[in-house]
């Protein structure tokens, strides 16, 4: 029992000798990613809708205001209940449109990110399998899991670049 206990403690450096350690920066190669640009242009297209949109129904609610604030004085008080209530309504439709608006460019940007997110993942297995690495951790987030890149680790960033056919 003691033989095997000294023959695996004898083994154990060469083990962790024999893997292999890499870290790319995965934040680089997403701003070099030319669909990263792609994805923006579709998203400023649709930000620019829902602005204008909002913009339009602003518009509209600011102009019905004034014309009830000049004809305030001179409505009759079922007419000013009416006309209140139809300016809160539309002030209610504009927060709504607003808040789903939000949402939707929230969603739509996320499922724009997925294939191209999805793309530099299998870049990243590509290398670490074509070149053997046991581990690639990304040194673009704050987590405090990596706290030392040494001199010999690997950065494999320019290999998933190649990978992607990014400079």
């Amino acid at each position: 029992m003691k033989k095997i206990i000294i023959a695996m403690l004898l083994m154990l450096p060469m083990a962790i000798s024999a893997q292999k350690f890499g870290h790319t920066n995965t934040q680089e190669i997403i701003a070099l990613m030319p669909e990263v640009a792609q994805m923006r242009l579709k998203m400023d297209t649709i930000y620019s809708q829902y602005e204008n949109q909002l913009a339009s129904m602003n518009e509209e609610i600011q102009r019905k205001y004034q014309d009830y604030l000049a004809q305030e004085a001179t409505m009759a008080d079922a007419i000013k209940q009416i006309r209140q209530q139809e300016l809160q309504e539309m002030q209610q439709r504009i927060q709504l449109f607003s808040q789903t608006a939000e949402q939707d460019v929230q969603r739509k940007q996320q499922e724009l990110f997925m294939p191209i997110h999805e793309k530099l993942m299998n870049a990243i297995k590509a290398v670490g399998e074509r070149e053997g690495y046991t581990y690639i951790f990304d040194t673009a987030t704050t987590s405090t899991s990596i706290v030392y890149v040494g001199t010999d680790a690997t950065d494999v960033t320019p290999a998933v670049k190649r990978e992607l056919g990014i400079q």
